[in-house]
């Protein structure tokens, strides 16, 4: 079954998370997407047999191309001509030294769109700044806003602006695809990974500007409403944990049963809600004390099973075993040619007529170079071949 986006050929120049995790998206639904790499820059994590490579590259062509030549810059622009968007997440003046922009390359076809995924954004005093996921989300304050009252920011963990720039560029992709449906435009998309992730501390921003507060971090409590208990507690085991939140009263007598109405559940400081919420920390450690006995599995059936919220904190290992998960297909496997069998998280984008499909694995390193360059730009094979010792297609 074709794809919904199966009529559409991209150029990928991304590398690493956010730009790769784009067009895998693209790619999942149907999208021919043509990976540009080099030998020269397929160190560490951008290596075709790293684990991390191939889950974001998966559905993808790949090919070779050195644009350090004057002829690989003349072989990106015809691959231009025969694509529809065109992907890059480098700072703003790589482009433009390869006089590969998107003042040239609308020239060459401008009906094209392009999404110019960088740090900081194409203008500004800050446009050549180099940033990764954890630097985009100290400058945006999410870290700041990630930890425990009077404690240094924790931060996220993992780069989750990456992630987050990276959808926010396929929708800024589709909106633009359907703007050409309309008109035969084509467009340009400078997208600020930085501020993509300024833009869900919406409600932060707004406390300040209108109230002149500056909202701190607050560790495990919840701003929207009173919960108490609420908070991860650990649990029996190595590294083990669960999420428990206890919102009212009602709850809370759920919860007190559960554990077996211990008499510190009874005491006058844990009366009320509003009460259990004043002497959180007494409470948390009362809480894990009844935790630390059973495993989070166990913690998290009980409670749920009295209309309590609890979650056990997965690892790696409990997500692939999740019967959630796998019920959901969430997880796929795909053959690779030099790394075996691969197992990947799949799309989360559950579309009824045209559902994602996985057709193979992450390419290898310019393992689709005869089908672009020779099927798609009809150059012949003793060009090929002359362009590799050249050191052009490298």
């Amino acid at each position: 079954m074709p794809g919904a986006l199966s009529d559409l050929r991209v150029l990928d120049f991304s590398r690493l998370l956010a730009g790769p995790f784009a067009t895998r998206v693209l790619a999942d639904h149907g999208a021919e997407v043509i990976k540009v790499q080099s030998e020269l820059t397929m160190g560490g994590p951008q290596h075709n047999i790293s684990g991390y490579f191939n889950n974001w590259n998966r559905n993808k062509l790949g090919v070779t191309l050195n644009l350090s030549k004057p002829e690989g810059i003349d072989l990106a622009k015809r691959l231009v001509q025969v694509s529809d968007v065109v992907v890059e997440n480098f700072s703003p003046r790589v482009m433009k030294n390869w006089g590969l922009d998107y003042g040239v390359l609308s020239k060459i076809k401008p009906e094209m769109i392009m999404l110019g995924m960088s740090g900081m954004g194409q203008t500004g005093p800050w446009q050549d700044y180099v940033a990764f996921g954890a630097t985009v989300q100290a400058l945006s304050g999410i870290t700041h806003l990630t930890g425990f009252a009077g404690q240094p920011p924790l931060g996220v963990g993992y780069s989750y602006a990456d992630h987050v720039a990276g959808l926010m560029g396929v929708l800024a992709i589709l909106q633009a695809l359907e703007h050409r449906q309309r008109t035969g435009e084509g467009q340009y998309i400078d997208l600020s990974e930085t501020e993509t992730m300024c833009s869900l501390l919406g409600t932060a921003v707004l406390e300040y500007g209108c109230n002149g507060k500056d909202v701190l971090p607050v560790g495990n409590f919840p701003m929207h409403r009173i919960a108490a208990p609420h908070g991860v507690y650990c649990c029996k085991g190595e590294d083990r944990w669960c999420a428990i939140a206890v919102f009212n009263d009602e709850e809370w007598r759920a919860f007190c049963r559960v554990i077996g109405c211990p008499s510190w559940t009874m005491e006058v400081r844990f009366a009320s809600q509003l009460d259990r919420w004043q002497n959180a920390d007494e409470l948390n450690a009362a809480v894990e004390g009844w935790t630390k006995l059973h495993p989070a599995e166990e913690v998290m059936a009980l409670l749920q099973g009295v209309g309590i919220a609890a979650g056990v904190v997965q690892n790696a290992a409990d997500l692939a075993h999740d019967p959630q998960l796998r019920s959901r297909d969430f997880f796929i496997e795909l053959e690779h040619s030099a790394m075996g069998k691969t197992v990947s998280d799949g799309s989360p984008i559950k579309l009824s007529d045209t559902p994602a499909a996985y057709g193979r694995a992450a390419p290898m390193l310019g393992q689709d170079n005869n089908y672009v360059y020779h099927c798609l730009l009809g150059i012949s094979e003793e060009e090929l071949q002359r362009l590799a010792i050249d050191g052009v297609l490298l």
